[in-house]
């Protein structure tokens, strides 16, 4: 069993093959100062929310189990969020697109397991747990923006993906490790930021996939909601960044209505967004997605359908018009003069299902070395062969045990010995095996009766293409895990000490144990040892205002000091401004 993640209602019916992505949540890492980053942002961005996000943002904060003082975990919030049908995993920072829609597919919220440091407090490039667990939890509390999410992620997981897509997903994961980790060098920064905009600009025309990820990011990500002029905020990338809720309120950012035309709307990650799309409601993001599934291959098929699947080198499936699914890697398709997909080939490993469940006997280790199979109507036959009742199927030779010549309107040939049919539960034929067979267009063999047993696919026509097995049991190891890990920080013995200080501070609050003297003790150090710390300053003060400790005024002054400082004069001024609040 894995023992990454707690198996509950929820959990237990996610598929083995996103399990890999799971790691466990290292919360005995996270440092005193970590606690007290979650503690400052979030205090900070309760009382500013409280004004402008979504009405659902502050009930869901308590709903899902999230705590302004600490950083909260995995099982705990798992407990909570059960109760409104969904749970949390942690995971190693970006995880691949497909996987991550899958996840929500599911009613999994992925949480990347580390926490930004003090240097980017108001906004970090990668994916941290104040942006999953206090931006995206706390909204899927309301039940009509829960089900979007699901159903993007449903949708979303089979959209098809370009071969450079893969490639960008693992640059931008690159670039974001680095730019959080305070021990990397400007030159490796650069180089990893010039590899990601090289790669935006060369993308070529967009795959779904990164359409709907566009979607995804102006939504989920960097949403705003109601009117155009006053909208509030919902999306997780504005909720969890102290510095982007209040920038994007201003009038220096755009405020455009949401249509489906924000899935031509490229992003970049690294920067501050200079336009925002905002919806009217929840019920509207559900419809644009619908719009948006309309025109994907998952609901269209057709000859673009399998070129994307052939474009993207990846494992994917179509659908025939009889509900045979085959899934496997498209290497080739061969067209009538109308453009037509008149036959299909996957190379290696391939399955055959029907209503995403495995046909017995027709799984990777029986199509080991790939599949095809021609598509559409018998030549001078108007009844398609899945059309065709017992006694049609016998009138031409399509019968167990005679031997038959087929000619397709495209030109297909297939010609051998009947040796059965394979129907669905509602008697349509899906799948016809020959021995002693071969299949030619013009003067092509495709395939020669020494390869075997032949197996045709019924259908007229392909219904849906989409990336992934039509069985998650069918192929092992789909999906891949990155190899570039997160950093793992590694601290100096003088950050250390600073860790050491705020450890005290913390257990005083917590536990009610201050006296003026210990926290005057501290902030002696503090001014001695770590003269550009502002964080630990600013607890001790709210501990010496609590507490009416003459110790206040001098703590008070040093942070004006510290604010003339450009670097965290804000970061100050807001802290104080919460003080002053409550």
């Amino acid at each position: 069993m894995n023992t990454l993640f707690e198996l509950n209602e929820v959990t237990k019916k996610l598929p083995k093959h996103l399990h890999k992505f799971v790691v466990k949540q290292p919360y005995g890492e996270y440092t005193a100062q970590n606690q007290a980053v979650w503690r400052y942002v979030m205090r900070a961005n309760v009382d500013y929310l409280s004004r402008v996000a979504h009405e659902s943002y502050l009930q869901g904060l308590e709903k899902t189990g999230i705590s302004i003082d600490s950083i909260p975990k995995m099982e705990g919030m798992n407990r909570i969020l059960k109760e409104i049908g969904w749970a949390a995993v942690s995971v190693d920072g970006f995880i691949p697109p497909n996987a991550f829609m899958e996840f929500q597919a599911y009613n999994v919220l992925v949480i990347a397991s580390d926490i930004r440091t003090i240097n980017h407090i108001q906004y970090t490039p990668a994916p941290d747990i104040i942006h999953e667990a206090a931006g995206h939890a706390p909204i899927i509390a309301n039940p009509e923006y829960a089900e979007y999410l699901r159903r993007f992620g449903e949708i979303g997981s089979k959209a098809i993906s370009s071969a450079k897509d893969y490639e960008l997903y693992e640059a931008i994961r690159l670039l974001s490790i680095l730019k959080e980790d305070p021990n990397s060098t400007p030159k490796n920064i650069n180089q990893a930021q010039e590899r990601v905009e090289w790669l935006q600009n060369n993308m070529g025309e967009l795959s779904e996939m990164a359409k709907i990820r566009n979607l995804h990011w102006w939504t989920v990500e960097y949403g705003l909601i109601g009117a155009i002029d006053n909208p509030k905020i919902y999306g997780a990338g504005l909720l969890s960044s102290i510095g982007e809720s209040k920038w994007c309120m201003k009038n220096t950012v755009q405020k455009v209505p949401y249509t489906i035309e924000a899935a031509n709307v490229s992003f970049d990650i690294t920067k501050p967004q200079p336009q925002l799309f905002v919806t009217p409601d929840f019920a509207h993001l559900s419809m644009v997605l619908e719009e948006f599934a309309n025109k994907m291959a998952l609901r269209r098929g057709g000859i673009k359908g399998v070129q994307k699947l052939i474009a993207s080198k990846n494992l994917g499936t179509i659908e025939l018009s009889t509900g045979i699914q085959i899934s496997g890697v498209f290497t080739k398709v061969i067209t009538d003069e109308k453009n037509k997909p008149i036959y299909v080939q996957t190379t290696g490993n391939t399955a055959l299902a029907n209503r995403d469940k495995e046909l017995i006997g027709h799984g990777v280790e029986y199509h080991a070395e790939g599949f095809g199979s021609p598509i559409g109507k018998l030549k001078g036959i108007n009844i398609p062969i899945e059309n065709m009742s017992p006694r049609d199927l016998e009138a031409y030779q399509i019968y167990e045990g005679k031997r038959t010549a087929l000619e397709f309107e495209g030109g297909i040939k297939v010609d051998g010995e009947v040796i059965t049919g394979t129907r669905d539960l509602r008697g349509r034929i899906q799948l016809i095996s020959f021995k002693n067979c071969t299949v030619t267009y013009r003067n092509t063999v495709l395939f020669h009766p020494d390869w075997g047993v032949y197996d045709m696919a019924v259908g007229k026509e392909i219904t849906a293409a989409y990336t992934g097995p039509a069985d998650v049991l069918s192929f092992g190891n789909i999906q891949k895990v990155s190899k570039t890990k997160t950093h793992k920080l590694t601290y100096s013995n003088t950050e250390k000490e600073l860790h050491k200080l705020y450890d005290q501070v913390r257990e005083m609050r917590e536990n009610s144990t201050m006296t003026e003297k210990k926290i005057h003790t501290i902030f002696a150090l503090l001014k001695t040892n770590f003269a550009n710390d502002w964080l630990l300053p600013l607890e001790l003060y709210e501990l010496s205002l609590k507490n009416n400790y003459k110790v206040q005024s001098e703590i008070l002054a040093y942070l004006e000091t510290l604010e003339k400082n450009e670097t965290y004069k804000n970061l100050i001024k807001t802290g104080l401004d919460l003080l002053k609040t409550n």
